[in-house]
């Protein structure tokens, strides 16, 4: 599924976009201030761990959130240095500004994504 940039533009997001490809993911990250993409597959057992936490951040938060599957964008993944998933990165004002590995409480994302939030 391919992103509808026309619709996203500077409205809060309330479920995650799966995006596919380079230009996927820079059409939401540049616009939108802050985007949590969260790389993952299908068969990760703490991929499908996170997933609840990821769609709550989608819901409860001005954040973007973007969702890559690491499998079908091994290139992608590759030029964001993904080497295990899942693996967090968060963009703020069309620059990368955090990256975190590994299954992480809901508080730590969220606090992530505040203190990039204007």
């Amino acid at each position: 599924m391919t992103v509808d940039t026309a619709s996203n533009s500077d409205a809060a997001l309330d479920e995650p976009l799966h995006v596919d490809g380079q230009s996927d993911l820079d059409a939401v990250v540049s616009d939108n201030d802050v985007v949590l993409v969260d790389f993952y597959a299908d068969w990760c057992g703490p991929c499908q761990m996170l997933e609840p936490v990821v769609e709550s951040i989608a819901s409860d938060t001005d954040a973007a959130v973007a969702k890559v599957d690491v499998d079908a964008n091994q290139q992608l993944a590759g030029a964001y240095g993904v080497r295990g998933v899942p693996t967090l990165v968060l963009f703020a004002d069309g620059e990368q500004v955090e990256q975190v590995v590994g299954v992480k409480p809901e508080e730590q994302l969220r606090g992530l994504i505040e203190r990039h939030s204007e």
